[in-house]
């Protein structure tokens, strides 16, 4: 599953690039999603607590940020102009690929996913600051936003209080909009792949269930849709 959906995304990147010079943003983007996809993939395994694939995917990792700080490190795009986070994003990223390899040799392979989550968080804050929206940055933001509806993951939820519910009801909603923002940013290939409208229409389909558990104050239910989001959320 996660090989698949990291291929579809490169694909549908390449597509966009085209013949695009070097210097030029859509090739930037197209280069760092084809080493974000193994980092991607690497957090998967991590947490599922596959360490001997993880590792693989890192030393993947590594040789395409390798690459890509070739390329990209003394030529950033025009739309890079400006911002500091750019020159200093190249030694950032490899100082977090050591430190994740050495926390994964040392048997600490959640310090080592959390090095790796780190680098999601610097390329995030460059194209931020960049005013530059991508797929990847999207779906960061439905993982925010499914780690505060998880807030909620409780059996003993007292129901009675209105603002409970309310909380519950409005984080589910902007979890859903953080998801429609998603798939409507994704390629065509990316949004047409099994994978991906497995996660999404899955999702949603969780998501319609919720105003039935805090109509009917019902924990169990709310228990199981959220652990399927969970699921749906770390697999997207």
């Amino acid at each position: 599953m996660l090989p698949c959906l990291a291929r579809a995304a490169c694909l549908a990147l390449a597509l966009l690039a085209g013949p695009a010079m070097a210097g030029d943003l859509t090739d930037f983007n197209a280069a760092v999603e084809q080493a974000q996809s193994h980092n991607r993939v690497a957090i998967g395994y991590l947490r599922t607590g596959n360490v001997d694939l993880a590792s693989l995917e890192i030393d993947r990792l590594r040789e395409a940020w390798g690459a890509l700080a070739q390329r990209f490190a003394g030529k950033r795009p025009d739309a890079f102009d400006g911002i500091a986070r750019y020159g200093t994003l190249w030694t950032g990223v490899s100082a977090r690929l050591v430190a994740a390899d050495l926390m994964l040799k040392s048997g600490r392979p959640d310090a080592a996913r959390q090095s790796l989550d780190a680098i999601r968080g610097d390329l995030y804050d460059l194209r931020k600051a960049a005013g530059i929206a991508v797929l990847a940055d999207c779906v960061r933001d439905a993982n925010a936003a499914m780690d505060a509806l998880m807030a909620y993951d409780d059996r003993a939820l007292d129901w009675t209080k209105s603002a409970t519910r309310f909380s519950i009801a409005n984080k589910a909603s902007i979890y859903g909009s953080v998801l429609e923002r998603c798939d409507g940013m994704a390629g065509e290939a990316v949004r047409k792949a099994p994978e991906f409208r497995r996660l999404v229409d899955g999702a949603k389909a969780g998501l319609a269930l919720i105003p039935k558990a805090i109509a009917t104050r019902d924990s169990d239910l709310l228990h199981r849709v959220l652990i399927e989001l969970r699921s749906f959320d770390n697999l997207l």
